[in-house]
């Protein structure tokens, strides 16, 4: 978004304005989202990447439900950096690390800024649209998180 601040007027402007946005916001390695731009040619697959009709369907949910007008990362909880005490959350949290994400917090990073951390693992792939580019993974890695709580569960 600092990159190309631009494409966030057209977010909540319209449907086309909000999928270039999504096209425009770039992965980790400074390419547009790859995943997402490379779905758009493709109608059907076998390996569980995205298609064309998820993609529209993606931006049609996000349009539809008004969660396309977002407010810019740098405000809310996060004010104050990765570390602020007053920041924190007192909830049970998981995390997993995709590659292709702009900011991967190692272990000790995260265990220190969220002291309830029950769930971490670092992934092969996957980046910022991990539920777009990889939703297979990203349903074991909630399936994960959500059976690391069961068992905090039973064993307290």
């Amino acid at each position: 978004m600092a990159a190309r601040p631009q494409t966030l007027y057209g977010i909540a402007d319209s449907p086309v304005g909000l999928a270039a946005w999504l096209l425009d916001h770039n992965d980790a390695d400074g390419q547009p989202a790859a995943a997402v731009a490379s779905a758009l040619d493709r109608t059907t697959s076998a390996t569980g990447e995205l298609t064309r009709d998820e993609i529209l369907d993606n931006i049609t949910l996000y349009w539809l439900t008004n969660t396309g007008s977002l407010r810019p990362a740098s405000t809310g909880n996060t004010r104050g950096g990765f570390f602020n005490a007053e920041g924190r959350l007192a909830s049970r949290l998981p995390s997993t690390v995709f590659p292709g994400e702009q900011y991967q917090a190692p272990r000790s990073w995260a265990e220190q800024a969220y002291p309830n951390l029950i769930y971490f693992n670092e992934v092969d792939r996957g980046g910022h649209f991990a539920a777009w580019e990889q939703p297979q993974l990203f349903a074991e890695e909630l399936r994960a998180a959500f059976r690391s709580l069961q068992l905090a569960r039973r064993s307290s």
